[in-house]
C-alpha cells in the first residue's frame, strides 16, 4: 500500500504555489474554489499559507487515512513532490513533514 494514504503531513506542512495556467479559470485542471490568485502569474492552494497549513483539498486525519480530494487535477508542486524518491516519497521534504506531524521517517 501506499504509505502516503496513511500520512499526508507533507499536505498540511507546505504552501502550495503554482502557475496560474493551472488553474480551472485559466483553463488549467485546479478546481477554482481551492486556490487563490496571488498575483498576475501565480495561484495557491487554500490553506496552505495558513498556520499551521493545510491544504484545503486533503481529506481525512494525518498520519492515520487520508486522501487528496483533488488528485487527478492537482498542481504541478504536489505532482512533484518527493518525485526523485521511489514511490514518491521518503525524500528530505517528507520526512520533515512527517516529523512536523510526530510521525517516523519512511
Amino acid at each position: 500500500m501506499n504509505p502516503c494514504l496513511a500520512c499526508g503531513a507533507c499536505c498540511a506542512s507546505f504552501r502550495v504555489d503554482f502557475a496560474r495556467e493551472e488553474w480551472e479559470p485559466e483553463g488549467g485542471r485546479v478546481p477554482e474554489g481551492l486556490a487563490d490568485e496571488i498575483t498576475p502569474t501565480l495561484c495557491r492552494l487554500r490553506g496552505t499559507d495558513r498556520q499551521p497549513p493545510r491544504c484545503a483539498a486533503l481529506v481525512g486525519t494525518i498520519g492515520e487515512q487520508v486522501h487528496c480530494g483533488i488528485h487527478a487535477e492537482r498542481p504541478g508542486p504536489c505532482r512533484e513532490f518527493g518525485a526523485r524518491a521511489p514511490l514518491g516519497v521518503g525524500d528530505e521534504a517528507c520526512d520533515a513533514a512527517r516529523r512536523r506531524h510526530g510521525l517516523a521517517p519512511l
